[in-house]
């Protein structure tokens, strides 16, 4: 036995009348919050601009109101991370052909070729010099999911560096601040959801868990290449071919950008609340999924991709909108799965990334009961389960104890009658088909909102200084998905200021669910939103440590985080198809 090296009724809680405060706050308005501090709205000052030196950080430091990416603010907080052995990597991103198993062959893009890329190993303090170098007929960038690095490695294109232009390279430098699972994908367009990922794992210089292997599983949802369809494609389908973020890249970063932040809308309202603060879905009802007609995409290669009738009840949604030919584990199809080898007793830590771009999936594997380690890297007080629900971006770190056989692990495809599947050897027998549905699947689910985090991670007890409220607005038929009605202009900052706690707030008005995900922090999962529920919902030791949380339609999620990563910081949904039509932001830390 080795030690490795240095539900629902939370996350998916109704929200019930809130009230004049809520109404005022989800209309734009802002709160004080104890320190006086001005909380909530919408800012359009303080742009910052620059250049870039070859590539590696942005240059021209701001002379307004908010901290530039490669700041002093930014320089001072990298200063106080650990620090440990240098680390030098060379990445390369290009068109692949990629073997999914079975005979099926894909075009795509990926990195070093391989599907997932290879994985990432770090210790806590390495710094780490990455060199990406872009052969891909597009700009690209490397976002480094979960893992709160400095501002200006953070990896998204007009804010915090230039896109990388095919042919040249960037080099991506910064200091590794804490343990856990992590991954790593573009931030640009579409390219997620074709084969630029890969795993990304900090070791523990201070593991508790004891363990004999490790299992890092990888889960997909797959589109890019099979029968002439692309991400692309899929996109200008779904919203109607208005396409997404324009991502050319142009000369020198320009954080101000038009009004409507490159992207082309129809100014469709869709969602708000009544007058008395309770959710209210205008036109919403009944698009079951439809995002647009097929007739209307502009560059659309392939058979449709819309999903038009899924439904999930574990998530009180549609499942996803869009219908994938494949979902993949560890970049296999479910006919050919990938296996992975164990002897019977052995404890096995299973390590879980949801890397889909519109999939959350249910996860199992048969035979065996999994006990809760960690979610989203961080360590939470060990809990049993019989599933997983992971949404797009979500992780969570499982410990089993290997039986004698041949055992699946299946990821089902929520809402969409179809599932991935690996298996664990540790013995003779025979491998169970690809529709297998383990009944562990059905079985007692826990879920972020259930765990409470290991006493060294949880945040302190404390009031939020200051409270920032979203409405998560949009339908299926518009594809105009956003945050309170706007779509994306990296010039729209939500203020905090360094050392504040600060909590978000989500209200949910849409018919979909949406994983939620903040860029350069961790955040507890407080609950339900709404002043009604705040009084219950002071005790931080309960509130598990995650970057990615799901909100349900028709409901509403607290969350809260220290201000202690200075910089501009992406907010966004997690479905890259929502994301890149609009439904993100940017929380702006003043200087």
């Amino acid at each position: 036995m080795r030690t490795p090296p240095t539900r629902r009724a939370v996350l998916g809680a109704a929200v019930a009348t809130a009230g004049t405060t809520v109404l005022a706050a989800c209309s734009g308005e802002s709160e004080t919050g104890r320190s006086g501090t001005k909380a909530g709205g919408a800012d359009a000052d303080g742009t910052t601009r620059g250049g870039v030196n070859r590539g590696t950080s942005p240059r021209g430091r701001s002379t307004g109101e908010y901290v530039s990416p490669d700041g002093e603010e930014v320089a001072a907080a990298e200063a106080k991370r650990p620090s440990g052995p240098s680390r030098k990597i060379d990445l390369t991103a290009t068109p692949s052909r990629l073997d999914l198993g079975g005979g099926l062959v894909v075009g795509s893009w990926a990195y070093e070729a391989r599907l997932p890329g290879r994985e990432l190993r770090f210790a806590v303090g390495d710094n780490v010099t990455l060199t990406l170098a872009n052969h891909l007929p597009a700009t690209t960038t490397l976002h480094w999911h979960g893992l709160n690095v400095r501002n200006d490695m953070d990896g998204v294109p007009d804010l915090t560096q230039k896109a990388i232009r095919p042919g040249a390279e960037f080099t991506y430098r910064f200091k590794v601040p804490h343990p856990g699972t992590y991954w790593f994908h573009p931030h640009t367009g579409v390219q997620q959801d074709r084969g630029l990922y890969a795993p990304l794992i900090v070791d523990d210089p201070k593991e508790p868990l004891k363990y004999d292997k490790e299992w890092v599983v990888v889960l997909d949802d797959w589109v890019d290449g099979v029968d002439g369809s692309t991400p692309d494609s899929v996109l200008d389908e779904l919203s109607r071919g208005r396409g997404g973020m324009d991502h050319s890249g142009s000369d020198g970063m320009d954080h101000g950008g038009s009004d409507q932040g490159g992207m082309d809308h129809d100014g469709s309202d869709h969602g708000d609340m009544d007058q008395q603060g309770d959710m209210d879905d205008k036109g919403d009802a009944g698009d079951s999924g439809h995002g647009g007609s097929p007739k209307s995409a502009k560059r659309r290669s392939g058979p449709s991709r819309i999903m038009t009738d899924s439904f999930s009840r574990l998530l009180d949604s549609h499942g996803g909108n869009v219908a994938y030919p494949y979902y993949l584990i560890n970049g296999r199809i479910a006919n050919s799965p990938s296996s992975f080898s164990a002897k019977p007793g052995d404890r096995i830590r299973l390590r879980i990334i949801n890397a889909g771009g519109d999939t959350a999936f249910r996860v199992a594997l048969g035979g065996h009961r999994m006990t809760i380690t960690h979610t989203d890297g961080y360590p939470v007080r060990h809990t049993t389960t019989d599933a997983l629900l992971l949404g797009m971006g979500e992780r969570y770190d499982v410990m089993v104890t290997a039986g004698d056989g041949v055992f699946p692990l299946t990821a089902l495809a929520e809402g969409k009658r179809a599932s991935a599947l690996a298996l664990l050897r540790t013995g003779r027998g025979t491998a169970p088909s690809a529709s297998v549905r383990p009944r562990e699947l059905d079985g007692r689910l826990v879920e972020a909102g259930e765990l409470s985090p290991d006493g060294s991670v949880a945040l302190s007890v404390r009031e939020p200084d200051r409270t920032i409220r979203f409405k998560l607005t949009g339908n299926m038929k518009a594809f105009d998905w956003a945050f309170d009605r706007e779509p994306y202009n990296p010039r729209r900052r939500h203020p905090v200021k360094e050392g504040e706690r600060v909590r978000l707030e989500f209200y949910n008005v849409t018919t979909m669910w949406h994983p939620i995900h903040l860029h350069g922090h961790s955040f507890g999962v407080v609950g339900a939103a709404g002043p009604q529920h705040r009084a219950s919902h002071r005790r931080a030791a309960t509130w598990a440590r995650k970057d990615t949380a799901i909100v349900r339609p028709h409901s509403s999620l607290a969350i809260e985080f220290d201000a202690d990563n200075p910089g501009l910081w992406m907010l966004h949904c997690h479905n890259i198809y929502h994301s890149d039509v609009g439904m993100m932001t940017v929380v702006g830390y003043r200087r």
